[in-house]
């Protein structure tokens, strides 16, 4: 079992990261093994970033994504740029605010979950920069990548101290919404 998982944004919406706590839950609370790799521009902040993760049951040969399995687009530019390397079929999260423009006609062949991310966020933990956490929480209620309690361990392990709770509340927003999500609720 090769899973492959790309997280893509701007500079500072917690593309790295997101994918460091995936990697970690994968790892270390998911006994399976995971690599973890990370291209961003020069600019700190608003420049492109992309981080990808593969989890295996198997030692992995190669560590890059090939095919996404799934995937996540937090800003346009990331959404025109890496769309078409995800494979069909594949659950694809789009922060609906920053991707206005999509292609309807591609989409048909993934399974789409667009969510205005930030907002939610915002509403759920008065942060938007909890975006992340919120994203990793629907990730993982819709495709059981790694298991929730493995996921909640590396958001622990990873946020900085005094911020648990407020990212543990967007992480169980996002289990909420991939559950409605799976309902056809949302």
């Amino acid at each position: 079992m090769r899973t492959e998982v790309l997280f893509s944004g701007f500079g500072g919406q917690g593309v790295i990261l997101a994918s460091v706590i995936l990697g970690r839950a994968a790892a270390v609370y998911g006994n399976l093994y995971a690599v973890q790799t990370q291209a961003y521009g020069p600019e700190s902040r608003g420049g492109a970033s992309k981080a990808e993760v593969v989890i295996s049951d198997e030692p992995i040969d190669y560590p890059k994504t090939l095919h996404p399995d799934y995937a996540v687009f937090f800003s346009q530019e990331a959404y025109n740029k890496y769309l078409k390397t995800v494979k069909e079929g594949a659950v694809v999260i789009v922060e609906s605010e920053l991707v206005p423009h999509r292609d309807e006609e591609f989409e048909k062949k993934l399974k789409v979950y667009a969510y205005p991310l930030t907002k939610i966020a915002e509403e759920t933990t008065g942060l938007s920069l909890t975006m992340n956490i919120l994203t990793l929480g629907l990730l993982v209620a819709l495709t059981d990548v790694v298991s929730r309690e493995a996921i909640e361990k590396a958001v622990l392990d990873a946020v900085p101290k005094g911020t648990e709770e407020i990212n543990l509340k967007a992480l169980h927003r996002g289990f909420e919404l991939g559950e409605k999500a799976k309902k056809g609720e949302l």
